[in-house]
């Protein structure tokens, strides 16, 4: 499975939503961060990111990828265990990623589908088990007027609504599930916090990589890394020895394993560097 939410980092034009202000508050219930919850990745935003990350011992580069999302989530929120918001009977979410339908269910009325947009296929959609444990009215910006946060421990994913009705249907998100707003409305109104979701569908598993392999996949690697300034060659779908310097040379701009090899740090953090060179922030 490729693990990849959207990169929460400092950019000219902050980047502001719901996971951003979930960071926030658990930065503040831990004593990094004094400012106000707003939702915003601003200078003291940034500053208390990068405290945290050195104070676990990870690189202080202010972004949150998927390990300071795995240390955030899993060491300091704990799950929901209010009984009375657990024991509404009945009320279910299914979403389907191949047919990208969600299928809203409860004990008031029939089964309802609704059309979604799911994750790209290298940033997709988590599959699995989850529940509902936050809830926001009006996010705002990509995220629409609604947003509901998925119990995933590796990165802010959620059911919200969008400010690009176009893209529902097709899979273009950094993992998240997007619905029309309207839609979205009438789903919130009766969710409530520990509502289950089920996501099923095809799991995109990204094989490692190396020198000698062809396919698909070693194109887009080579995408990224001529994107990047490290392959100045054809994409020609062959893992030969241009590709494995380029990736060579992108390891050790990185500080990570220099092995030549794709593997699934290397993809994450080329797929992260090519994010921030974009100026993608959206969910």
């Amino acid at each position: 499975m490729i693990y990849a939410s959207r990169y929460l980092r400092l950019m000219s034009e902050p980047m502001e939503g719901p996971d951003i202000a979930l960071v926030q508050q658990i930065l503040q219930e831990i004593g990094l961060f004094s400012g106000e919850i707003n939702g915003c990745f601003d200078l003291a935003c940034d500053q208390a990111v990068r405290n945290y990350q050195e104070r676990e011992g990870l690189p202080a580069d202010g972004v949150i990828g998927v390990k300071t999302w795995s240390r955030l989530l899993v060491n300091h929120v704990r799950p929901d265990r209010d009984p009375k918001r657990l024991r509404q009977p009945g009320v279910l979410i299914t979403i389907d990623l191949d047919k990208r339908r969600l299928h809203f269910s409860s004990p008031q009325g029939k089964t309802k589908t609704y059309p979604v947009a799911i994750g790209k296929p290298s940033t997709p959609t988590p599959l699995g088990n989850w529940t509902i444990v936050s809830k926001a009215l009006n996010p705002g910006g990509p995220f629409g007027v609604r947003w509901m946060r998925l119990s995933v421990p590796w990165g802010g994913y959620g059911i919200h609504g969008t400010n690009n009705p176009k893209s529902i249907g097709k899979a273009v998100s950094h993992g998240c599930i997007r619905l029309y707003n309207e839609d979205v409305i009438e789903i919130y109104a009766q969710t409530p916090v520990g509502t289950p979701v089920v996501i099923m569908g095809k799991a995109y598993s990204g094989r490692i990589l190396r020198k000698g392999d062809k396919g698909s996949d070693v194109r887009f690697v080579q995408s990224i890394l001529k994107e990047l300034g490290y392959y100045k060659y054809k994409l020609d779908s062959y893992f030969g020895q241009h590709t494995e310097a380029a990736v060579v040379a992108f390891q050790t701009a990185e500080g990570i394993l220099v092995d030549g090899i794709v593997g699934p740090e290397t993809l994450h953090a080329l797929q992260r560097a090519r994010d921030i060179k974009r100026g993608n922030s959206e969910p």
